[in-house]
């Protein structure tokens, strides 16, 4: 629930990538360029290029490295965890497949910022179409050198440079709190009305 300390960011592209985007495209780190992912076909804007893709079956359609950042809101607990393959005799891993994909199009160094509702809150349960329960600890198949997600599959490694409760409103950005909005998320965490859970993960991958 912790930052693992404070970093430089690195020289990075600038250009950032909202998946699930709809038609407002966040862009938590303000960066230059601003792309979009939906399932559903969007026109590009001077303000923003959007690509259609289902990527719960299918690639995040842009090339390695290609952003400095990725951010996912409200999104990653609609992807399935598990799924019969076409044939209906094996099974496959759609989240674990999308990790992978978003590592691969992260530029070294580059960050994922998601936020989502997470276990214990009944916000995680409360849309049917919830259907991939984020927990305190799952970041953790994605992290580190022992990191779970290998034996499902992740080929790729993120750092975790913060994962903790917020407010979600409060965390549409990656900018440091105010001391209201510190106040704010003490005041909900005491009265046990944290909702979301947010992942800031730096991708590991040779320089």
């Amino acid at each position: 629930m912790t930052a693992t300390g404070t970093r430089t960011m690195p020289t990075l592209p600038d250009r950032h990538l909202d998946l699930g985007c709809g038609l407002t495209p966040r862009n938590p780190y303000g960066r230059r360029e601003l792309c979009g992912v939906d399932i559903r076909p969007l026109t590009s804007t001077p303000q923003a290029e959007f690509r259609c893709a289902n990527v719960v079956l299918d690639p995040i359609p842009y090339p390695d490295n290609h952003f400095g950042s990725v951010s996912a809101f409200d999104f990653i607990e609609h992807v399935p965890r598990l799924l019969a393959t076409t044939d209906g005799r094996s099974t496959w891993f759609p989240f674990i497949v999308l990790m992978n994909e978003i590592w691969r199009v992260l530029a070294p160094g580059g960050r994922l910022y998601a936020l989502t509702p997470a276990f214990p809150n009944q916000a995680a349960f409360v849309d049917p179409t919830h259907v991939n329960i984020i927990t305190e600890h799952t970041h953790e198949y994605f992290c580190g050198d022992s990191r779970l997600g290998q034996i499902y599959g992740f080929e790729g490694n993120f750092d975790a440079l913060r994962t903790e409760w917020v407010v979600n409103l409060d965390s549409l950005t990656s900018a440091l709190l105010t001391t209201r909005q510190k106040l704010r998320r003490l005041n909900r965490r005491l009265r046990g009305r944290l909702t979301h859970f947010l992942w800031e993960l730096e991708a590991v991958k040779p320089g």
